[in-house]
């Protein structure tokens, strides 16, 4: 009989001594054991551990630990997890003949417990891996296109306001005005320019003017008081709509015990619209890429995002609609994510490239997907 589903997560290199916590064992029941005999580990895992050891305790100490009868258990990584079917077939050739004899480990997260011990017959230290379920803590949130959208498109709402301030402007001109100028705002002066000095308000302004320049306006002084109407009905949460299924996947995440948060590519602005919604209340911290410094999908939002749950990568997941800024990014750093999609709306590339219980058809799909996440013996 092979091992029962369990998430097995890694969380840091560590090392222990044969005997000498044994005051852990009394702390963790495991639900399910995997040997494997240390002559068996991989050449790149035995590198790693002794370069954790190395850069914890210099050289001279790591030298002496290395070869004065210390156990090296070192972490097998995500890509690692790939090998469990195959460390799952290590096991006893003669039941009962292979007894641990030690009870030293140490505790690395709330999910798993390590120990080493020694065998009869064996060839030396065993790393014995006790896991318990996964039970995540945390779930961050992208917003935009993943929990609310735009009433309108962008061109008809540019271009009612460019009416009613007498400018005639065809909505289609302008929305792909604006995906061209939006595109070229934001490498030129990436999340908002704040690293540019400018605002978000001055950047949002700036990407109007050019909008409508595109679409064939040269008046830019007549553009002036459109932009600054744009940006205020952007604010308002009546531009704006929550997506079927919101509310109520929010709502069973609370009821399940998760934490939730935000953190989106967003500006200022997203606090009030998220109020205005009705949304704000399900979340314990908003985290914008303008308040934060670091747009998705760089890694140190979402390091930041766990700085502030006071959580461990592996027990957070995120969940958005973009694969590069939200299910990448998060995956990055050792969270688990999920990529909000619709039927048909993924490109063939990333579909072949997304296991297919990561991706959620609509938002109703998330509390079962983290049902099956934790109960998985695989890395989501």
């Amino acid at each position: 009989m092979g091992l029962p589903t369990f998430q097995i997560e890694f969380i840091s290199l560590t090392y222990f001594l044969y005997g000498l916590l044994p005051r852990f064992t009394s702390q963790v029941r495991p639900s399910a054991t995997l040997w494997l005999h240390s002559e068996l580990w991989p050449p790149r895992f035995q590198l790693e551990a002794w370069a954790c050891l190395e850069s914890t305790l210099g050289r001279e100490a790591a030298s002496n630990l290395w070869t004065t009868g210390w156990g090296i258990c070192c972490a097998l990584g995500s890509s690692a997890v790939k090998t469990l079917p195959t460390c799952q077939q290590i096991g006893p050739t003669r039941p009962g003949k292979r007894r641990p004899l030690g009870c030293g480990g140490v505790v690395l997260s709330s999910s798993v417990f390590l120990h080493v011990g020694q065998s009869w017959g064996g060839p030396g230290p065993l790393l014995q891996i006790m896991a318990r379920r996964l039970q995540i803590r945390l779930l961050t949130w992208d917003v935009k296109d993943t929990l609310v959208r735009l009433r309108r498109p962008v061109g008809e709402e540019y271009a009612t306001k460019a009416r009613a301030h007498g400018l005639e402007v065809e909505a289609a001109a302008l929305g792909e005005a604006f995906g061209q100028a939006y595109k070229a705002q934001s490498h030129s002066f990436p999340n908002y320019g704040l690293s540019h000095g400018l605002t978000s308000r001055r950047w949002w302004l700036d990407v109007v003017l050019q909008t409508f320049h595109l679409a064939g306006v040269r008046d830019a002084q007549a553009v002036v008081p459109i932009a600054e109407q744009l940006y205020e009905d952007f604010s308002s949460p009546g531009t704006w709509k929550v997506l079927e299924g919101a509310e109520a996947t929010l709502r069973g995440c609370r009821k399940r015990g998760l934490r939730l948060a935000v953190v989106s590519n967003f500006d200022r602005r997203l606090e009030d619209i998220l109020v205005g919604l009705g949304l704000r209340e399900h979340f314990d911290f908003v985290l914008t890429s303008e308040a934060a410094g670091w747009p998705k999908p760089d890694s140190r939002i979402f390091h930041e995002a766990l700085r502030l749950a006071q959580v461990e990568p592996a027990v957070a997941a995120h969940a958005g609609d973009s694969y590069h800024c939200d299910y990448k990014g998060a995956r990055a750093i050792g969270m688990h994510s999920f990529l909000v999609a619709g039927p048909g709306h993924l490109e063939p590339a990333v579909k072949d490239s997304v296991p297919q219980e990561h991706i959620l058809p609509s938002l109703s799909h998330l509390l079962p997907a983290l049902v099956r996440l934790e109960g998985s013996p695989r890395g989501l």
